[in-house]
C-alpha cells in the first residue's frame, strides 16, 4: 500500500514538472531535433539573398527596338535627308575637296583626259535621299554595339551631249561603333567610337539612261565610288554624336548598364 501511494505522488511530482517546463521558452537554437526528412522548406523566395548583377530586362528586344528607333528618328529629325540632298557632289569632285584630300581632283583630271565624255557633265544632283531599317548587332563580348545605318539615293547626272539624263541609284552603309563611359562623377554616358562605311556596302546601278560607251558609265562610277562613301560618312557621323547626347536619359541609362556589365541583350537573327 504504501508503495501504490508512492508511485502516485511521484507520477503528480513528474506531471507537474513537465506542465512548469512546457511554458518555459527553450533556449535559441536549442530545439529539440526533428526527424529526419521533416524539416520545413524556405517558403519561395525566402532563402538566402544572392550577389546582385544587372538583369535583362523583361523583353529585351524592345530595349534593342526603341534604341534603333530612337537613333533613326534622332537622324530623320536633324535634318539628315535635307542634307544628302543639298551635298554639292559636282562641286566636291571638280575641286577634289572634302575628306579626298585632292585625291578625287587629280583622279578626274587623268578620267577626264582619257574620257573626253565626262567633260560634259554639267551637274550631278542627289535625289530622293532614304534611311532604311535600321540594325543593330553587339560585339561578342557585349561591351559595345555597331550600328548599320542603311542609306539609299538616287543621282541624277546631266549629260546635255546625250540628250538626256542618267539616273544612277546608290545604296551604303555606314557603321556606328556606340560605347558605354562614365564620366568623373560616376554618371553614364553613350559615346561614339569609330564611325566609317561598310567595306563593299556601297552599290551603284544604272537604273534609266543611255551611254554610249561603256566605259564612260565605268569611269564616272570609279570617280563616285572613291567620293561618295567618306562625303556621305562625313555628314551621317557627326549628326550620330548629337543624337547619342539627346537620347532619352532612362533609355541611355538601360541600355548603357547592360554594355557595361557586358550582358547581351541584342537578339540575333
Amino acid at each position: 500500500m504504501f508503495l501504490v501511494g508512492s508511485l502516485v505522488v511521484l507520477c503528480g511530482l513528474l506531471a507537474q514538472s513537465t506542465a512548469q517546463l512546457a511554458g518555459l521558452p527553450l533556449p535559441l537554437g536549442q530545439g529539440l531535433p526533428l526527424p529526419l526528412g521533416q524539416g520545413l522548406p524556405l517558403p519561395l523566395g525566402q532563402g538566402l539573398p544572392l550577389a546582385v548583377s544587372p538583369a535583362l530586362p523583361s523583353n529585351p528586344t524592345d530595349l534593342a527596338g526603341n534604341f534603333a528607333n530612337a537613333l533613326s528618328g534622332g537622324l530623320l529629325s536633324g535634318g539628315l535627308l535635307g542634307i544628302l540632298e543639298n551635298i554639292p557632289l559636282l562641286d566636291v569632285i571638280k575641286s577634289g575637296g572634302g575628306s579626298s584630300n585632292g585625291l578625287v581632283g587629280g583622279l578626274l583630271g587623268k578620267l577626264t583626259s582619257s574620257v573626253p565624255l565626262l567633260n560634259n557633265i554639267l551637274d550631278i544632283k542627289i535625289t530622293d535621299p532614304r534611311l532604311l531599317e535600321l540594325g543593330l548587332v553587339q560585339s561578342p563580348d557585349g561591351h559595345r554595339l555597331y550600328a548599320t545605318i542603311p542609306l539609299s539615293l538616287k543621282l541624277q547626272v546631266n549629260m546635255p551631249v546625250l540628250g538626256s539624263f542618267l539616273q544612277l541609284a546608290v545604296k551604303l552603309n555606314i557603321t556606328a561603333e556606340i560605347v558605354a563611359v562614365k564620366d568623373n562623377q560616376g554618371r553614364i554616358h553613350l559615346v561614339l567610337g569609330d564611325c566609317t562605311h561598310s567595306p563593299g556596302s556601297l552599290q551603284i546601278t544604272l537604273l534609266n539612261g543611255v551611254t554610249p560607251v561603256q566605259s564612260s558609265l565605268d569611269s564616272l562610277t570609279g570617280i563616285l565610288t572613291k567620293v561618295l562613301p567618306e562625303l556621305i560618312q562625313s555628314k551621317v557621323c557627326p549628326l550620330i554624336n548629337g543624337i547619342l547626347s539627346g537620347l532619352d536619359v532612362t533609355l541611355v541609362h538601360n541600355v548603357a548598364e547592360l554594355l557595361i556589365h557586358g550582358i547581351q541583350f541584342v537578339i540575333k537573327v
